[in-house]
């Protein structure tokens, strides 16, 4: 059972005391070889009573030094010597990175390297095994390097207390538990990368194959090869079903290159419908996917395909993609009208709903996440947002009221800049006095246009009453084409930052309280008028102007 790093560890060695050590430690780094050898033969009592249990770094110290002092007795010839400096550098090496090997072998150089060792070092090691032996220069400065290295990693780490058996290591399971955290790492993405591989080789496969059945004309249909593809790729998608959405997402796959397009006879433009703001796919190139997508078109894979092309509509209004967001626009249109509710199939004969089901993705109706899919599309903004939301909102098991359908459309016209509301839009609404007073006067004169001229009654409301309403007044209707986006909230083109800017010319104050004396003395003043003609003029009491205050919220 293991002790708690936190305990005192406690060793038995092999030396009387710790001057029999420092004095061990002197002698061994000096330049004098009498003291050398006498320092080897108090390693070598060491080695005797401590067995096989010596520390590495003692042992590989004690044969290094050995080394130098038969070099500089001069009692052996070069070759002699380079076996030797080898012999020992091998066993150096050897040693210290022997306790960082795991289960699997790891190359010597990253080894030595969480040790600081010389990559030299380790190349000359190598060169001592498998190649030709080095020269005794190298094997001189190696020998120096690593005595150097063993001083300080190990000769003066002891002098504060005992020797650790584990003294050149990390601690061994922190180790090994961080190598396979790296090796995990590596298998998975190596993992990820193949099943990438795969999901692109399957789908590169797919349109090979639907190619060659429109090259074989409409008597051909599919070759044998598309069934076996599509169980391929449907058992992948139990699998991996987001990485298989994630290729199917690229360029050349469910969004079609100009070269693809033109194969498909469908020309380099979006689709059907020109116009991004109700995108539609083009049938043949929908037809082309079918087969795949009616094998896919289970609900949790209909949901994250609906939610990674929302996630990437949303991605193309930082980077604008007219083409791009055409078709994954296009896409979330098709899921969700596949899905639609309609009442007139319960009246549609046998040969209507085959010829209806031909076209759709999925045949069944399925229960989407519609909350999860009003929040994603109001997140995506552009050309198109509009159009999918209403078809969201038109589609929900338990829709929204009326009332905040229509605001919310309303809402995300006026921020798309798509002006498309719906046919229940509601009406101007009134915001001062001022303002009723003046739509009162309009209401009135186009009254008196229709008792007049009957036939231009329809012509009463045209878009020019509103410019006419207008005369002799500080506003004016815009009619140039202003990208209003660019614009906040009260903010107008070519208006100046100075608040006196915003003042009108000509201005005429009136308090309420006068306004309604004057109101009420014309009327004790003048003779009794019908009631149908009272009830068109202003008559506001007190009564009244307080409802009207009490009614009023700041948004």
């Amino acid at each position: 059972m293991k002790k708690k790093g936190s305990e005192k560890k406690r060793h038995v060695v092999a030396w009387i005391n710790k001057a029999e050590w420092d004095q061990v430690m002197d002698q061994l780094y000096s330049k004098d070889p009498s003291l050398q050898k006498f320092a080897l033969s108090r390693v070598s009592a060491w080695k005797a009573r401590y067995a096989s249990s010596t520390p590495v770094a003692v042992d590989c110290t004690a044969d290094l030094v050995r080394c130098q002092v038969l070099d500089r007795a001069g009692a052996l010839n070069g070759d002699d010597l380079v076996l030797m400096y080898g012999a020992a550098l091998v066993r150096f090496v050897n040693l210290i990175t022997e306790r960082q090997q795991g289960k699997v072998a790891r190359p010597l150089r990253r080894l030595a390297g969480n040790l600081n060792i010389p990559e030299w070092v380790v190349n000359l090691r190598h060169d001592f095994t498998h190649r030709k032996m080095p020269t005794l220069k190298w094997c001189r400065k190696g020998c120096k390097v690593v005595l150097e290295w063993l001083q300080q990693e190990y000769w003066s780490r002891q002098l504060g207390g005992g020797t650790s058996e584990n003294w050149d290591l990390k601690d061994e399971e922190e180790d090994e538990e961080e190598m396979k955290m790296r090796e995990d790492e590596l298998a998975a993405k190596k993992r990820e990368m193949q099943a990438y591989q795969k999901a692109r080789g399957l789908l590169v496969s797919y349109e090979k194959t639907q190619f060659e059945s429109l090259g074989a004309g409409p008597e051909g249909g599919p070759f044998a090869d598309l069934n076996w593809l599509l169980a391929e790729i449907k058992q992948f998608s139990l699998e991996a079903s987001g990485l298989l959405i994630d290729v199917m997402l690229e360029d050349g796959f469910l969004v079609p290159t100009a070269q693809q397009l033109q194969t498909l006879g469908c020309g380099s433009g979006s689709g059907d419908g020109p116009c991004p703001v109700e995108p539609k796919l083009p049938q043949i190139f929908l037809h082309f996917w079918l087969s795949l997508l009616k094998m896919l078109n289970a609900p949790s894979f209909i949901h994250l395909l609906l939610e990674k092309l929302f996630a990437e509509l949303k991605l193309l209004t930082a980077e604008p993609n007219d083409h791009r967001s055409f078709y994954v626009s296009a896409w979330i249109s098709q899921l969700i009208s596949c899905n639609a509710k309609n009442v007139a199939q319960h009246f549609e004969t046998k040969v209507q709903r085959k010829a209806r089901l031909k076209g759709r993705i999925f045949v069944n109706r399925i229960q989407m996440r519609w909350q999860q899919l009003v929040a994603l599309c109001l997140e995506a903004a552009c050309a198109s947002t509009p159009h999918l939301l209403r078809l969201i909102l038109d589609d929900m098991e338990h829709p929204l009221p009326l009332e905040t359908r229509q605001k919310l459309l309303q809402l995300c016209s006026i921020y798309t800049q798509v002006d498309r509301p719906g046919p229940a839009a509601p009406a101007q609404q009134v915001y001062t006095l001022e303002s009723l007073r003046e739509k009162m006067q309009r209401s009135r004169w186009r009254a008196a246009v229709a008792r007049r001229d009957p036939v231009s009654r329809e012509s009463a409301g045209a878009p020019g009453d509103e410019a006419d309403g207008l005369l002799g007044s500080p506003w004016q209707l815009c009619t140039d084409d202003v990208a209003w986006k660019n614009f906040p909230l009260g903010e107008v083109p070519r208006q100046s930052s100075e608040p006196s800017s915003l003042m009108v010319e000509s201005f005429s104050s009136m308090t309420v309280f006068d306004q309604l004396v004057e109101v009420e003395g014309a009327a004790r003043s003048a003779a009794p008028q019908p009631p149908a003609r009272t009830t068109q003029a202003l008559l506001w009491t007190s009564g009244d102007v307080v409802r009207l205050k009490c009614g009023l919220r700041l948004f």
